[in-house]
């Protein structure tokens, strides 16, 4: 078991519980799913403009991405439907809890002039989406060996019913928050 999933189980779902005077241990909210996505536009018109993003995003999640597909014709950006767009990989489980205990606590200190996350990035249901603007901040990316600085998107889903339950909980788990 991973070191967050014990931290979740231990301290985390007790003090929630407190907190927000559940009446049910089923009522805590907690993590569903984290979704990675990188964008690749220029893989539209070189397929092999993907293998990179492919190979990092696997380095990343620990797991195989899937290839993200236009669906619809977009004249402006020479975009057709059914062309590469780029890639994702939903992390549940033990990945999840593996790759958000590495966000946290290795990736985003890495982050030049980081002054914590914007808490106004919530969805209004409990759901929380950030950006990354460089993927070289996680260490198992090699930085010799990156072509090109791509950003990528993290969404963190929950089963939280409200955004102060879902930012009570990342609050928990030690997301550093800017005030």
């Amino acid at each position: 078991m991973s070191r967050l999933r014990e931290f979740f189980d231990s301290d985390v779902h007790a003090a929630m519980m407190s907190q927000f005077g559940y009446q049910n241990p089923m009522q805590v909210p907690k993590l569903e799913k984290i979704v990675l996505n990188m964008g690749v536009g220029e893989a539209s018109q070189d397929r092999k403009k993907i293998e990179p993003a492919l190979e990092e995003m696997t380095q990343i999640s620990g797991q195989k991405p899937v290839i993200t597909l236009a669906r619809k014709s977009i004249a402006a950006y020479k975009l057709r439907d059914g062309m590469i767009v780029g890639c994702k990989v939903t992390l549940r489980g033990e990945r999840m809890y593996e790759f958000l205990d590495r966000l946290i606590n290795i990736a985003l200190p890495r982050v030049r002039d980081f002054r914590g996350i914007s808490p106004r990035s919530f969805d209004g249901r409990g759901n929380f989406a950030l950006g990354i603007k460089e993927q070289i901040v996680f260490p198992e990316i090699n930085y010799d060996r990156v072509d090109v600085i791509r950003g990528m998107d993290v969404v963190i889903c929950t089963t939280a019913d409200s955004d102060d339950e879902a930012k009570a909980l990342l609050t928990e788990f030690n997301m550093p928050f800017s005030s």
